[in-house]
């Protein structure tokens, strides 16, 4: 490097500064971005452990249920609307799509 003329090493020393500054903010954005993350999925886990009461809910409240998609949760809000309020969780397995197995798996989050 020593026999390289002046303009050449400062252009490797500007290209070299260059690299370092793109890695530095490359590795910021990153951990940024993984905060982001991580807030948004403690965001959705506290979302699915809220309780959630079956005659009151909404449909993005009833999403949150282990096993209950967009469908399921409007068939639902379809069957309280039809039907009445929900006099007991076990109900819920009268609703079409909904069987003892999602009703146990989210037992302990829903109300009534």
């Amino acid at each position: 490097m020593n026999n390289q003329p002046k303009h050449l090493k400062k252009t490797f020393s500007a290209l070299t500064l260059g690299v370092i500054l793109l890695v530095n903010s490359s590795i910021g954005f990153a951990k940024e971005a993984s905060v982001t993350q991580a807030a948004q999925g403690q965001s959705a886990q506290s979302a699915k452990q809220q309780v959630v009461n079956l005659n009151k809910s909404t449909l993005e409240q009833l999403v949150t249920l282990k096993g209950v998609g967009h469908s399921k949760a409007q068939a639902i809000i379809v069957y309280r609307q039809q039907v009445g309020a929900f006099k007991s969780v076990n109900e819920l397995t009268k609703v079409s799509g909904i069987g003892e197995k999602i009703v146990s798996e989210n037992k302990a989050r829903l109300s009534i």
